[in-house]
């Protein structure tokens, strides 16, 4: 029986990955990936037949998922894509392989690796890394839109069942959190969030929700994206060109802006005025010399999680539950999976036994000018029942899945094939 060797390739399934635990701010920001790489890596990843990949790039992490049977050349590229050495990324990078990948997959989809536990703004980041890659992409990957969807319903569940997202410690609030304890008198402060993506507008919402009437302005550049959030939230947009004067009189500047370079540096505070400058992007993209200014003062991602110890110590307490269901989750995968691997054993074996029962029910109706429907649907019951036995006697047993099916295929196919041909 021929089997076709391309229906299964997740024995590839890889993870590189560069996070927090041995990269800090600086250089998780080098190996950064832009929203505008996608189509090109993408696209040379089909024209040399690598297989598949997408990137998640987020504060904490930049990470390839792949199922190529050679992840390295997949790095290589991606080195390629971003303009970093390989030899560097290499220093830096973990690599997991085959049910270690998947189990990754779903712990950072759980916020389980994430620098703050629990941090629940990663899956969506997931999703839509995901999604970006979706959209670019020639065919559809059932093995990687198995795992994203699992890590979804993975997150949904611990998010639902476990306390591992008590008590708000996510970077956004974690800038909140900061400002909250570090200053005084919040709401005369003058506060200008620069940037409107995700972790932005999740900074605005915590700003609204933890600080008495903020005196809060946004600024991005692009003006639509700023205007929606300030309508939203009912507070003053400042058109991005106006950036500098506005920044003379602002007391708290949060950056979370997803610039490639350093768009913030000593020359925007020349006056001496006391400022606070939390800076949320990877990378960077507030210059460390802005501290060279009297009375300007820099926090960092890595800096901010620091100071939110006592939640973690509440989150910790709920792992052992989150790696119950992702423990769960992971067993019904991997069923999947090998149900997927030996899917075309079992059609084969089912579509021998359609096989006889047509030749049978024909003797029958050619016999007695009639078939009875109850006789019918018993027949295909009963396919289906020792179907169902055949599935998992080869699922439970996978050495001896090919050995089975070739038995099945002489007794099924083969043995009446050589009957007719005798008697005709």
């Amino acid at each position: 029986m021929n089997q076709d060797t391309n229906i299964h390739k997740t024995a590839n399934f890889a993870v590189l990955s560069v996070s927090f635990e041995k990269a800090d701010a600086e250089t998780r920001g080098k190996f950064a990936f832009f929203d505008e790489n996608v189509k090109n890596f993408v696209n040379e990843i089909h024209d040399q037949n690598m297989g598949d990949a997408f990137v998640v790039s987020t504060c904490n992490r930049t990470e390839i998922y792949t199922t190529t049977q050679n992840y390295l050349l997949i790095a290589e590229l991606y080195c390629k894509t971003i303009g970093v050495s390989l030899t560097e990324f290499m220093q830096y990078v973990n690599i997991l392989k085959h049910e270690e990948a998947l189990n990754h997959l779903f712990r950072v989809a759980a916020g389980l690796e994430s620098q703050i536990i629990g941090d629940f703004e990663i899956i969506g980041q997931i999703k839509n890394a995901y999604h970006r890659f979706k959209k670019e992409k020639k065919y559809s990957n059932p093995f990687l839109e198995r795992a994203i969807n699992s890590a979804i319903q993975i997150s949904k569940r611990i998010k639902n069942e476990t306390g591992i997202s008590n008590g708000a410690a996510s970077v956004s609030y974690a800038a909140v959190h900061y400002i909250l304890k570090n200053q005084t008198q919040i709401s005369d402060k003058n506060i200008l969030l620069l940037g409107v993506g995700e972790i932005g507008q999740n900074t605005v919402e915590n700003l609204v929700k933890h600080v008495y009437k903020p005196k809060v302005k946004v600024a991005n550049r692009t003006s639509e994206k700023a205007e929606k959030i300030a309508e939203k939230y009912n507070i003053p947009q400042i058109p991005f060109d106006n950036l500098h004067e506005e920044l003379a009189e602002t007391d708290i500047l949060i950056v979370a802006t997803g610039a490639q370079h350093p768009i913030i540096n000593k020359t925007h505070f020349p006056n001496g005025k006391e400022t606070l400058v939390i800076d949320l992007s990877i990378p960077n993209n507030v210059e460390k010399n802005v501290t060279e200014n009297t009375n300007v003062s820099l926090v960092d991602v890595d800096q901010l999680s620091l100071h939110i110890s006592e939640t973690m110590i509440q989150r910790q307490k709920e792992i052992p539950k989150a790696e119950g269901i992702i423990k769960e989750m992971t067993k019904d995968f991997v069923e999947w999976e090998k149900k997927r691997k030996l899917a075309p054993n079992i059609h084969h074996f089912k579509a021998a036994l359609k096989k006889m029962e047509n030749y049978e029910m024909h003797n029958i109706h050619k016999k007695h000018k009639y078939v009875d429907v109850n006789d019918m649907q018993l027949s295909d019951k009963l396919i289906q029942k020792i179907t169902n036995r055949f599935a998992k006697y080869i699922i439970d047993n996978p050495l001896k899945a090919e050995e089975i099916s070739k038995l099945m295929h002489e007794i099924l196919v083969e043995q009446p094939k050589n009957e007719f041909n005798e008697k005709h």
